[in-house]
């Protein structure tokens, strides 16, 4: 008795891996049969099936669109059916994307991050009291913050005054203030707080996952 065996390297590349070569064959079937009320209802029957393999994209809009487009994609755009949705071209799908711009930081100063512009840009559009003061006031400490997360050691007030300068491009000025920021010490030692907090949380749901596992 002599048996057939066919190897993958032997076979025709599957065009969507994803769904197999089971769903392949079926859609190269479908292309096959000779009436168009049997390639409609193969074709539903098809799709369903897919839709049962991806469950986990149900929810994602035009799911059933999505794989109508992807069974004419297997098909190598040669099914001929009646879909409930525009058949994909051929054409539209081999087209190169436009370029994409490089993106561009919002921040001149990138240790502190690109909020920090859209943070300075709601400043800029108050109107000059209190408020607004307190604002300035709290994104320089954020921005000190900032800094010492990079430098790890200290910063003067008047160089993030002076880069708040530039940030705001002249309108927030606050290099003639008397006011000083937090203080350096401080915003480390917070810092240093929150990261040993972290590491204790972590280590205690650590020890309580290996107890939970040996009681079982």
């Amino acid at each position: 008795m002599t048996f057939d065996l066919e190897y993958n390297s032997e076979r025709t590349l599957m065009i969507i891996p994803e769904y197999g070569r089971h769903i392949q064959k079926l859609v190269n079937h479908c292309v096959a049969l000779e009436t168009k009320e049997e390639r409609n209802k193969m074709a539903k029957a098809i799709v369903d099936v897919m839709g049962n393999l991806q469950p986990h994209l149900r929810d994602v809009p035009d799911f059933k669109h999505k794989l109508w487009d992807q069974l004419f994609i297997m098909s190598k755009f040669e099914l001929d059916v009646d879909s409930p949705y525009p058949q994909p071209s051929k054409e539209e799908l081999q087209e190169k994307p436009e370029p994409l711009a490089y993106p561009k930081s919002a921040s001149r100063y990138r240790y502190y991050g690109n909020n920090i512009q859209t943070m300075i840009d709601v400043a800029l559009s108050w109107e000059d009291d209190d408020k607004k003061e307190a604002l300035v006031f709290t994104i320089a400490n954020h921005m000190k913050k900032c800094y010492l997360n990079w430098n790890k050691d200290t910063v003067d007030d008047a160089v993030i005054f002076n880069h708040l300068y530039d940030l705001s491009d002249g309108k927030l000025d606050l290099r003639n203030t008397d006011e000083e920021l937090t203080d350096s010490k401080n915003l480390l030692r917070k810092r240093n707080s929150q990261g040993q907090n972290h590491s204790k949380n972590n280590h205690k749901k650590h020890h309580n996952n290996n107890k939970n596992r040996k009681r079982y």
